[in-house]
């Protein structure tokens, strides 16, 4: 069967919410991480064949099909097509998924998967419409005869949290370590190699180079966590032991074998497994874990068989319960730290991960790497890789 491969990873630091990379256009911020992983590849900008760029946010300034245009503020020529994809969390994993899949069908041989968010710019809501008659809600009277009002992803945490046995020191020690395991990889210069420095312009005219994660508490204290209020009266879940407002954007560069071959290109890793499933809207977060059963069912494998994981911190309940579901080694999730600490840039993230586990994989000389990411809807992809 025909592979594909990554053969470039990239991505920007994270930006706290009105923070370094708040001025600067999505667009923009996109281009840069397409125009990296260009470079990176040390391939011809012409033989890209399409951009597929993960977006949840799409309107003002991320509307009109964000792909294309970044394509348009990048060094590719105007022949490279692009289009957006909305998977809520997991768009830019679902683009990769998609670039991947047409280069196993033989369809194109050069394809690149991006994903970008301008949080500060486009604040997720943090609460539905009030009712199906709210304007432009997108919950219709069918769907909220069906379902009610109260689907949130925050329900949605308090619910794994109960369902899944977690108290509310769980949490925040989960949060704790997030940190830890970023600081100590941003100290230690294990993100270096796949952030794409950002110049940034202070207020004063100065510039800087923005290349470390900037939602990273380097004064973290188990007391500092346990002192935030929670997010719902008798519940367990934080801002502290959430998934941070980000802005971001990452790219990875997906190749055929005839274009490594052709072309001359480094793969970094290939594609073993990609999945996605979906399952009860109203606990909304869970679906990882039986995502995750099919993936590796559907390849052969188990899960001590794989040698890191990256799964999406949205709020601390979700990897938690994918850990106890699996029953994976502790040890091997999100070792450099995840989005409580480092932040969830929405449609940016499924690529983000993607270049961290790359990048882990190879750095300790490890085999296989599996990603994952719960999404709104009850919606999870999975991907497994093999670093070579």
């Amino acid at each position: 069967m025909p592979e594909a491969y990554i053969v470039a990873a990239a991505r920007t630091a994270g930006g706290k919410r009105r923070g370094k990379l708040s001025g600067w256009h999505p667009v923009d911020l996109a281009a840069e991480v397409i125009d990296a992983v260009v470079d990176r590849a040390g391939i011809d900008p012409a033989l890209v064949e399409d951009v597929i760029c993960g977006c949840v946010l799409q309107v003002g300034e991320q509307a009109g099909n964000i792909a294309r245009h970044a394509v348009l503020a990048s060094k590719l020529p105007i022949s490279v097509p692009g289009t957006s994809v909305d998977r809520q969390c997991g768009s830019s994993q679902q683009a990769m998924h998609f670039a991947a899949a047409t280069v196993i069908s033989g369809q194109m041989d050069v394809v690149i998967a991006a994903g970008v968010e301008s949080m500060s710019r486009f604040p997720v809501p943090t609460a539905p419409p009030a009712s199906a008659s709210t304007t432009n809600s997108p919950k219709s009277p069918r769907f909220l005869a069906r379902w009610g009002e109260n689907i949130t992803q925050f329900r949605g945490a308090e619910m794994m949290t109960v369902k899944h046995g977690f108290t509310r020191t769980a949490l925040d020690e989960f949060a704790l370590e997030s940190h830890r395991r970023a600081i100590a990889a941003t100290q230690s210069g294990a993100f270096d190699s796949e952030i794409v420095p950002i110049e940034i312009v202070n207020p004063d005219g100065g510039k800087e180079w923005h290349t470390v994660d900037e939602g990273i508490r380097f004064d973290v204290t188990l007391e500092g966590i346990a002192s935030v209020k929670l997010l719902a009266e008798g519940g367990a879940v934080t801002a502290a032991t959430s998934s941070q407002i980000c802005d971001g954007a990452a790219a990875v560069m997906i190749a055929s074998a005839e274009a490594v071959k052709r072309y001359g290109l480094t793969p970094l890793a290939r594609f073993h497994q990609l999945t996605v499933s979906a399952g009860d809207p109203d606990i909304m977060l869970e679906e990882p874990l039986f995502a995750t059963d099919r993936a590796l069912a559907r390849c052969g494998m188990k899960i001590d068989d794989i040698d890191l994981y990256e799964v999406n911190e949205a709020f601390a309940p979700v990897p938690l319960a994918w850990l106890k579901h699996t029953g994976a080694d502790p040890e091997r999730l999100n070792v450099n730290g995840g989005a409580i600490a480092l932040g969830h840039p929405l449609g940016a993230s499924g690529t983000k991960l993607m270049t961290t586990l790359i990048h882990a994989l190879r750095s300790r000389n490890k085999r296989f790497g599996l990603q994952t990411m719960c999404e709104a809807g009850g919606m999870a992809n999975v991907a497994i890789i093999e670093a070579l």
